[in-house]
């Protein structure tokens, strides 16, 4: 497809805005001169930014073209998932929140250092950063899959391109520019979802109707109750599994724990969660029900099934391609909306993947004689080469299979592991440095070995028609393709068991492996509670450390902790 002027020119000006977002954050305030503004943003940034940003980091591209084809393919059992979020939410603000608040860390795995030791510390630290790059590569290749269907621009390049504009405004701007260029991002795929809908809606003959031809379909479905493992998605696998992703990526990532701390302090970051679950929850089900319409749109006329495309994850890409064409500028606005889609994930990556490097591995080197400029020099380089990273690995991000679920993957063979750790930290006293490694090796190889580990059966989609294509279509569908009407049902009996768990219970698998080694290991190994300070743990267990160990304590209304860059003293107030 050729763009038109006005496509260029939306697209143009969206990209050239976030860049000047960068400059402008560059050149006023303080510059990006101290650490404290690089990455906290001298902490007055307000709710409404933070709370989208923290939206955007979670739903990125991935999510975007994931779950439309994941509703598109499967129908809507995925949806269960957000309310998960409502038991998660206050786990996240209550429970872990007040602890890594008070302590103020730049890295949040500096906490495991105090608590583990180093050992523990790097584990973890470079966990995440495998984690974060792997994730951000593939946000980075959904929206060059996105471009390529609809421009024929090569993926390399629109991944250059897009890479390229977000480590720019990201290593000049600071966290101020990522989380302002997150705001409008925010907003762009908002537009973009809505244009999807609206226009298959105008089509169709209206919301409903595409309620309607899902449900005729058998595209609706809440009432999947199994409790069997390996079924992909239940309410079980959804609701726990989705409970235990949304507390590890809030509550013990660093990108969304940076975030909180640009806040002025702990209540108001409290309501910013708050703020950002139910836009977060709205964000999801606009993504999935656009997979719905997507379908009313190609009912009678599946475009896989007939090859215009090769995967789910382009169908959005041809939904636009198909209908928008012909409206001047709607084009370009779905990719802007692509881009910052990409844009939004990677920036917090980059940002966050920076300020853990200097903290947790060349910081401990340099024995506090880096200058508070030499710091932010650093944390801007380590951006720019967290960006080259990211665009090279997103080079081979075609080997992975659906979107959705290889993210969901991601986030669950690392995230378990590192949320048990985080919890045990916090709330059991006992557990010890050799102990809590062990129990975080053990869990990590294992759940490496179950996610990654294989073969797994086949994902299986609810079936798809070819009935009302073009007679050329049809033929090429029916003759040169073996038809696929009805859907590919696999023999589950060749597989081993632990290859056939869904992938939603990955996280659920590695945080009580790790726990429960954890648990027991620290039994052969002498704890040293007395030596450990009560700011530590959660207010439920400091309480009793407190006590236990004969130390006075008297409740203040406020709890002041001082944590030091470089030669600056900053407290971070409760």
């Amino acid at each position: 497809m050729a763009l038109t002027v006005s496509d260029y020119a939306v697209l143009g000006v969206t990209l050239l805005g976030f860049v000047l977002i960068g400059l402008y954050y560059q050149l006023t305030g303080g510059k990006q001169k101290t650490t404290q503004e690089y990455v906290l943003g001298d902490k007055n940034l307000s709710i409404i930014p933070v709370g989208f940003s923290l939206m955007v980091s979670f739903m990125c591209a991935t999510s975007m073209f994931g779950l439309s084809a994941e509703n598109y393919m499967r129908g809507t059992q995925f949806m269960v998932i957000n309310a998960s979020n409502i038991l998660g939410t206050p786990i996240v603000a209550y429970l872990f929140l007040p602890v890594f608040y008070k302590l103020g860390y730049l890295s949040i795995y500096q906490y495991l250092e105090e608590r583990f030791g180093k050992a523990v510390r790097i584990t973890t630290s470079l966990a995440f950063s495998l984690q974060t790059v792997l994730r951000t590569a593939l946000a980075l290749y959904a929206a060059a899959l996105a471009v390529e269907a609809i421009t024929s621009v090569p993926q390399a390049l629109s991944m250059a391109v897009v890479g390229a504009v977000c480590t720019f405004y990201s290593s000049v701007g600071g966290i101020k520019a990522v989380i302002v260029t997150d705001l409008f991002q925010s907003i762009l795929m908002f537009g973009t979802i809505f244009a999807v809908i609206i226009v298959a809606a105008v089509e169709v003959g209206g919301v409903t109707e595409i309620w309607n031809i899902a449900n005729h379909y058998g595209r609706i479905e809440f009432d999947n109750f199994q409790l069997d493992p390996t079924v992909r998605h239940s309410w079980w696998s959804l609701f726990i599994g989705g409970m235990f992703t949304y507390v590890s990526v809030y509550a013990t990532n660093q990108v969304q724990i940076q975030r909180y701390l640009t806040m002025k302090n702990y209540q108001t970051a409290v309501k910013t969660l708050w703020f950002s679950w139910p836009i977060t929850a709205f964000l999801s089900l606009s993504m999935c029900f656009s997979g719905l319409a997507i379908f009313a749109m190609y009912r009678h006329c599946d475009p896989i099934k007939t090859h215009r495309i090769t995967t789910g994850d382009q169908l959005m890409s041809l939904f636009v391609l198909d209908t928008m064409g012909s409206i001047p500028g709607l084009t370009g606005l779905f990719l802007a909306g692509v881009c910052s889609s990409a844009l939004c994930s990677v920036s917090a990556a980059l940002n966050s993947l920076a300020a853990v490097t200097l903290e947790d591995y060349i910081a401990p080197f340099a024995n506090g004689k880096m200058t508070d400029q030499k710091r932010v020099y650093c944390l801007k380089a380590l951006v720019v080469f967290y960006g080259v990273i990211t665009i090279l690995l997103g080079f081979c991000a075609h080997f992975v299979g659906p979107l959705l679920q290889a993210s969901m993957t991601i986030f669950g063979i690392i995230g378990g592991p590192i949320l048990a750790v985080f919890t045990l930290g916090i709330l059991v006293p006992y557990v010890n440095q050799k102990g809590s490694l062990i129990g975080l090796s053990v869990g990590l190889v294992l759940l490496f070995i179950i996610g990654l580990g294989g073969p797994k059966p086949p994902i299986e989609n609810l079936p798809t028609y070819t009935n009302g294509c073009t007679s050329a279509i049809a033929y090429n569908d029916y003759h040169n393709f073996p038809s696929t009407d009805s859907p590919m049902v696999a023999d589950q009996s060749d597989y081993l068991y632990i290859y056939k768990i869904s992938y939603m219970y990955y996280i659920v698998m590695g945080f009580f492996t790790t726990a429960a080694v954890a648990l027991m290991a620290s039994l052969f190994f002498e704890p040293d509670v007395k030596d450990l300070q009560p700011i530590l743990f959660s207010s439920l267990v400091s309480d009793r450390l407190i006590k236990a160990n004969g130390v006075e304590h008297k409740r203040k209304a406020k709890t002041t902790r001082s944590v030091s860059f470089s030669n600056k003293i900053e407290t971070f107030e409760m």
